[in-house]
């Protein structure tokens, strides 16, 4: 029988082309401050075993077990035994079969109520209008298939990053057996290339190892006997062995998977049209209980209420809402591709709009993610040029560490003629955290040259008095410092002191301003040490208080601080949440797979343009460019998308409670339903599907985030509804009582007053201002051409309706045009009133 668990499964070599080149103290393994502070990374390839955190470290197997891994590994009975234990190396299978998926698509309030709908016209033998409404009812759940989030995507990205097969010690005899039967204890070989199968700690050999897929740190960290690392990391150089110490869902990766999987936020656009819905069936359905007593008061019989009934169902559903939710999302998402920021989720256009809080990374984002030579500071007997060549020569040349390449460049613009012939070279130890080279002088004389971290290399020389001095202001400024020192082997000299630093992007002071001035707060949010995330952030124009280093508070609020520095990647989804119970909606930055969960969790996740692709699954917004600019313009083209939802939300209460109340008037005044099934059917095609045109439509974006006020927008929809159901109401009285039309022209009357109605309001509704303030967008004027001819066409021609003489109809227009005017004079101070902006 087949486990229902997929083995996690990975390449064997890393594909990741987009790891960021991260420049905080994890990028610099050469200057460890002298304070013992660092970024995350930093603090995973120097500190000791025992002091790694233990909330990322799985409990390691017993010393019986040790011994036996360090022997001849576990017996395959033994394996067995765990196995089936603990369970397989995997992660369940919690992919969702893309039947539900559809299937899902079809229970939910709207399509109850269209369906509601189908069974009546079937029923009636109304098979013709059971057709269109079905056929609705489909693009509706098309449409919503097509705005379907990426959970599923992010846990496949995950998987896909972990090993097919490990190299495992079994009774005494290296063998090659599949990822997903690894189990605690397990004794396993990492070898160049491979790529980790289970979290694992090293008992033997050293290994250059990169994390970058799980942290978004590029930096590989040197790795030998006592550390730990976990799933998916990959191995750049070296051989090691490593006892497993866990798997499948324990494993970091598992626990990752996991947050992925369980972080969720409703979307406001969901919650929204939830709360639409909600108001729409309550009002209305008050209505439809009252219409069927007074049917039944007047004898009605039940083959003329049952479609009267349906044509006040039908009247009730905003059946295009969804539908026009994503359309204007996916016109929003284009528009920002071409700026490039590609989004995931399509709600996530929507969300930018209410973004009041923006967690944005430091390197890359806030800083240009380069490592430069930004002071150099020569002792005694040394000036800067000498000082920078003896430091390149001790630098390995063409590599990828960024220390040594942003030496090399600041070394080129300052030849020295005479400098030192090199011999050797010997690159950077992580256990002796220097590098050196031997070279010969001018004369030939040989000379040691060392450079690293500046505790490490004063040992080695003789250094000034004011060394110590200078290298702890430096430091205290947030740089990085290392020492170079030089001379015989037996006598050297320190030469100066090299402070590296990543420095602020150009643009982010300026982008920062106009978030603010936008109503969004930034906050940083960094793995870095609290000075150096201090120095950047006053730079950019960050002012406010430094949160302590620490866990993140439960009730922390993003007006308290200004930066969250030493922060580690799964406190980020902390920090999310908690700004999330404060009512804020959230946005963060990440680039890391630990960053998955918080990017999930966040309404407004955005993957930076250097993130890994487990991140860029898990985000709702890619962007492919680095620093702030994309996400200011998320911001505007969300607020543009929001304003046209608005729109249209707005215009569908207004439609919805004007029809259903016109139906009772109209049963009042004569005594019999003033709509059709068929009727009700063709408004719903042109007034509703015709009517997303307003998802083009020309807006005015506000300055502030935005909001839904569901319940202000409710009461300026019915108060607009009201004012359309005079000019209704007065034109059917006019059709009733002058002209004495017989019941099939009252019908079709009150077919299309309800459609030039509706396009009235349309216009008023659109603009927050006098409805002649801004030029509606030419898809919104064709298709209102079109709903306008349509409608006058089947009433003219008497197509599925009593024709009407076309002076009634073009009458019934000019009343509409006349009552926009006088209705918009009304709206101003209502919309004011209310706040609708």
């Amino acid at each position: 029988m087949k486990a229902n668990v997929d083995p996690l499964p990975a390449s064997v070599s890393n594909t990741e082309s987009g790891a960021k080149a991260s420049i905080g103290p994890s990028a610099v393994p050469h200057a460890e401050p002298a304070s013992g502070s660092g970024s995350i990374a930093n603090r995973l390839a120097h500190v000791e075993p025992q002091k790694l955190p233990p909330a990322t470290t799985a409990a390691p197997a017993t010393s019986t077990d040790a011994q036996k891994a360090a022997s001849g590994g576990l017996t395959s009975e033994e394996a067995g035994r765990r196995l089936a234990k603990v369970g397989a190396n995997a992660m369940p299978d919690t992919s969702v079969h893309p039947w539900r998926m559809a299937l899902e698509k079809f229970w939910a309030p709207i399509p109850w109520m269209l369906e509601a709908a189908i069974v009546l016209e079937l029923v009636l033998g109304k098979y013709v209008e059971a057709a269109i409404i079905a056929l609705l009812l489909l693009f509706n759940a098309a449409l919503g298939l097509f705005q379907e989030s990426r959970a599923q995507a992010t846990l496949a990205a995950l998987k896909s990053r972990l090993a097919l097969t490990a190299s495992v010690k079994r009774d005494g005899v290296w063998k090659s057996a599949p990822a997903a039967e690894l189990v605690p204890g397990d004794l396993v070989k990492l070898s160049l290339g491979g790529v980790v199968a289970a979290d694992v700690k090293l008992i033997g050999g050293e290994v250059l190892l990169d994390q970058s897929m799980l942290t978004g740190e590029s930096v590989p960290i040197e790795a030998a006997a006592g550390l730990q690392t976990y799933a998916g990391t990959l191995v750049r150089r070296g051989e090691a062995e490593a006892e497993v110490t866990a798997t499948g869902a324990r494993t970091k990766f598992g626990r990752t998977a996991e947050l992925v999987r369980t972080a969720h936020v409703a979307s406001t656009q969901q919650k929204a049209v939830l709360r639409v819905v909600r108001n729409l069936a309550a009002f209305n359905g008050v209505v439809i209980v009252l219409l069927v007593a007074y049917c039944w008061y007047l004898k009605m019989p039940i083959v003329d209420i049952v479609p009267l009934v349906l044509t006040a169902i039908l009247a009730s559903i905003p059946v295009a809402l969804p539908a026009t939710f994503t359309l204007a999302s996916a016109l929003g998402a284009r528009a920002l591709a071409k700026l490039g920021v590609l989004p995931t989720r399509l709600s996530a256009v929507d969300e930018a709009a209410s973004m009041v809080v923006l967690c944005a990374d430091k390197t890359g984002t806030l800083t240009q993610n380069a490592l430069t030579v930004t002071t150099v500071r020569p002792m005694p007997g040394f000036d800067e040029v000498h000082v920078l060549a003896l430091a390149a020569l001790a630098s390995s040349d063409g590599g990828e560490d960024p220390v040594d390449g942003a030496i090399h460049a600041a070394a080129a613009s300052k030849k020295l003629s005479d400098a030192p012939k090199l011999i050797k070279f010997v690159a950077f130890d992580p256990t002796k955290k220097m590098s050196e080279a031997t070279t010969t002088d001018a004369t030939g004389n040989p000379q040691r040259i060392v450079k690293g971290a500046y505790a490490v290399v004063v040992d080695l020389a003789q250094a000034s008095p004011t060394a110590a001095t200078a290298a702890k202001e430096l430091e205290d400024k947030g740089f990085r410092v290392l020492a170079v020192a030089s001379g015989p082997a037996t006598g050297m000299k320190l030469a100066g002191l090299v402070a590296l630093s990543d420095p602020p992007r150009k643009d982010s002071a300026a982008l920062i301003s106009e978030l603010h001035d936008l109503g969004v707060r930034t906050v940083m949010v960094t793995g870095d040490a609290p000075a150096t995330a201090a120095i950047v952030a006053k730079t950019v124009g960050l002012d406010g208080a430094i949160c302590p280093p620490g866990p993140i508070p439960d009730a922390v609020h993003p007006e308290q601080y200004a930066v969250f520095a030493g922060v580690l990647p799964e406190d980020k989804y902390k920090l999310v949440k908690a700004f999330q119970k404060g009512g804020h909606t959230v946005g963060m930055c990440g680039d890391g797979a630990n960053d998955a969960p918080a990017l999930r969790q966040a309404q407004m996740g955005i993957a930076v343009s250097t993130a890994t692709d487990v991140a860029k699954s898990a985000a709702g917004m890619v962007l492919t460019e680095p620093g702030l600019a994309g996400i200011v313009a998320a911001v505007k083209e969300g607020r543009v998308t929001f304003q046209r939802i608005l729109s249209y939300t707005l215009n569908s209460i207004t439609k919805k409670t004007v029809q259903v109340l016109f139906l009772a008037i109209g049963l009042l005044m004569t005594g019999h339903a003033i709509l059709t099934p068929l009727l009700m059917v063709l408004i719903m095609i042109t007034g509703d599907f015709l009517g997303m045109s307003l998802t083009t439509d020309n807006v005015r974006p506000s300055v502030t985030p935005n909001g839904w006020q569901i319940t202000d927008l409710t009461i300026a929809g019915v108060i607009m509804g009201l004012g359309e159901l005079l000019l209704c109401t007065g034109i059917l009285a006019f059709g009733a009582y002058r002209m004495e039309f017989p019941i099939g022209a009252l019908q079709t009357l009150a077919f299309i007053v309800i459609v030039f109605g509706n396009q009235a309001t349309t216009y008023t509704n659109r603009e927050r201002r006098h409805l002649w303030s801004s030029r509606p967008s030419s898809w919104l004027l064709l298709s209102s051409v079109a709903d306008l001819l349509i409608a006058s066409t089947l009433a003219i021609a008497g197509i599925a309706m009593t024709p009407l003489p076309a002076w009634v109809v073009a009458g019934a227009l000019a009343a509409a045009v006349v009552f926009a005017i006088l209705l918009d004079l009304v709206k101003v101070p209502v919309f004011q009133r209310l706040k609708i902006t």
